[in-house]
């Protein structure tokens, strides 16, 4: 009986024409073969099974080929090539760094450095994983890396090039290999199928090229996983049943009920996925990964990024065309931040539920919650109050720079809800002085018409109680209202009214709030033209990194912590 052999090994390239998905490099290499521009010391870097040994083999064999051929490859016919292809040559030396790490195995490899080759020009060896070697024995190998003598060449292989000594890599010429492209995958794929005499479909071979991320030998492998249990038959429905991989008709499912806000469907279908036994943590990643695909296939510049057959490609770019790319951004985002929270959610399920939930409400927010969540805000009835749209400016630039974000909500007030349905601000505004700096940031006006334009004066007092009414409202955000509280806005002697702080950290606390506080002090004041601006002390500008000493006194202003330190008997360390 033929002794079976495994794919990767079996279809191992042979040739630099047979290399998969590593053109431009194969190019490169060839040309310095026939040009005879050979360096002493080469680096290959890339992930795994992306074709650096087979390429550090083939390279090999090249140089030592008594007769290449016109397009720079080995015969396979002479005494060196037979000798390689048999496993039998002397002149190609291996040497595995993750189990010969050591100064004494370096040193035997030195000592083979000064035996000449018995056949062929060079003596070449591939040092496989090299950024295993020890500290004691890269310096060992330094010496001899730099000034082999004229026979030897070295190839160094490796997946983490980060961990090698720059003495090394300034002796090498560095060839990074690409991962593997799923086209090329398939392609390959597909080739390998024929020979077997196996039939495979497109679409089961795109899930195996998916599944390899990048590695050809993984694809291999995971393809004679597949045909074992095909029997010869790979089709696309029984290799995701194998792979045990969730069909993407299961997330285009999904973003067709988030479309309609259907919170129920949405809620059903991962049930559904559950039920086949799948992890929570990989179908919200999958979700997230099928959201960036769709936000790919809903541009034309980016459609040709989707590693997937054409038909598959057309199918998402007809789903994205009815996206909005906020949307997509938006889904994006909260899938990202439940894999981040995973780990420490005490319910795994409950928190992947509550995703799905906030997703299907981005495009149709239900009213009592307009806006929330991300979505478009909806017609608030005059009976409900309004709620405010959060928003923080970044305020870093020294410069004088205008910023024009979308009009700000207004905010509820002490009076009656037909007074402030009837009322909107014009304009927010705030400027930042840091010393003799100052940084202005005007909030888009409102083009609504008044009823009434207020203009009433504003007094010290007003302002004063309508800021610490603000600041009371706020308690349970302990950082703002502590903020306020020791912070009240002054009349300065240009006429602006302004609050001055101590730090820019402070600063950009208070002017976080300016989108809701603005409008909510026009309200108080009954003042439509009411401005307020955020001074910095010139000599008070708090450290942008807090001392240990610092941070805890801050800490200390809070009530709660106090007495939980005084309770407890904490000392600082």
């Amino acid at each position: 009986m033929e002794q079976y052999i495994v794919s990767a090994r079996k279809y191992r390239p042979a040739t630099f024409a047979s290399v998969v998905g590593q053109s431009a490099l194969t190019s490169t290499l060839k040309n310095a073969i026939a040009s005879k521009r050979l360096a002493q010391a080469y680096l290959f870097c890339g992930s795994r099974g992306v074709g650096k040994t087979s390429c550090a083999r083939i390279f090999a064999k090249t140089i030592n080929c008594l007769n290449p051929g016109p397009d720079g490859e080995a015969c396979n016919e002479c005494d060196s090539c037979k000798a390689f292809n048999e496993g039998n040559s002397m002149n190609i030396i291996e040497l595995d760094a993750a189990s010969h790490n050591g100064i004494e195995d370096m040193k035997s490899l030195i000592e083979q450095v000064q035996v000449p080759p018995t056949r062929g020009r060079y003596r070449v060896f591939i040092i496989d994983e090299v950024h295993m070697l020890s500290t004691a024995a890269f310096n060992a190998f330094l010496k001899t890396l730099e000034e082999p003598p004229s026979y030897v060449i070295f190839i160094l292989a490796t997946t983490e090039k980060h961990k090698i000594i720059p003495t090394i890599l300034s002796r090498c010429q560095i060839y990074d290999f690409n991962r593997i492209t799923i086209a090329d995958m398939v392609n390959h794929l597909g080739h390998v199928a024929e020979g077997e005499g196996i039939t495979a479909e497109p679409a089961a071979l795109n899930v195996i090229a998916r599944q390899a991320d990048g590695a050809m030998r993984d694809a291999l492998s995971i393809f004679d996983q597949v045909a074992a249990s095909c029997r010869g038959n790979i089709t696309y429905d029984a290799t995701i049943a194998n792979l045990n991989v969730l069909d993407s008709s299961y997330y285009t499912r999904l973003v067709e009920a988030f479309v309609k806000g259907e919170v129920p469907a949405a809620l059903l279908v991962f049930h559904e996925i559950r039920a086949k036994g799948f992890d929570a943590q990989f179908f919200i990643n999958g979700l997230g990964q099928y959201l960036r695909d769709l936000m790919l296939a809903s541009s034309p510049a980016t459609l040709g990024l989707l590693d997937v057959p054409d038909d598959v490609r057309q199918q998402m770019a007809a789903q994205a065309a009815g996206l909005k790319p906020e949307f997509l951004y938006a889904a994006m985002g909260l899938c990202n931040d439940a894999d981040l929270n995973y780990r420490a959610a005490s319910s795994k399920q409950l928190l992947v539920e509550i995703t799905l939930i906030r997703i299907a409400q981005l495009l149709s927010p239900p009213p009592s919650k307009s806006g929330q969540g991300g979505g478009p805000l909806k017609p608030i009835a005059r009976s409900q109050a309004p709620q405010a749209t959060p928003a923080a400016t970044t305020q870093s630039a020294p410069a004088p720079q205008q910023v024009q974000p979308a009009a700000p909500q207004a905010v509820p007030r002490a009076a009656t809800p037909a007074a402030a349905a009837a009322r909107r601000p014009r304009a927010a505004g705030s400027a930042i002085r840091v010393g003799g700096l100052s940084m202005q940031v005007n909030k888009a006006a409102d083009t609504a018409d008044k009823a009434v334009h207020r203009s009433e004066p504003v007094t010290a007092e007003a302002l004063s109680k309508a800021w610490l009414d603000y600041s009371k409202a706020h308690s349970a955000e302990p950082a703002i209202s502590n903020a306020m509280n020791k912070f009240v806005p002054e009349l300065a002697p240009d006429g602006r009214w302004v609050v001055v702080v101590d730090s820019v950290v402070t600063s950009n606390l208070i002017g976080a709030e300016f989108e809701k506080l603005v409008p909510y002090l026009r309200d108080s004041l009954r003042n439509d033209d009411f401005n307020l601006n955020i001074n910095i002390s010139s000599n008070g500008i708090g450290p942008e990194f807090w001392s240990d000493t610092t941070l805890l006194n801050h800490m200390l202003e809070s009530p709660d912590f106090a007495e939980f330190y005084r309770i407890f008997h904490l000392t600082m360390r």
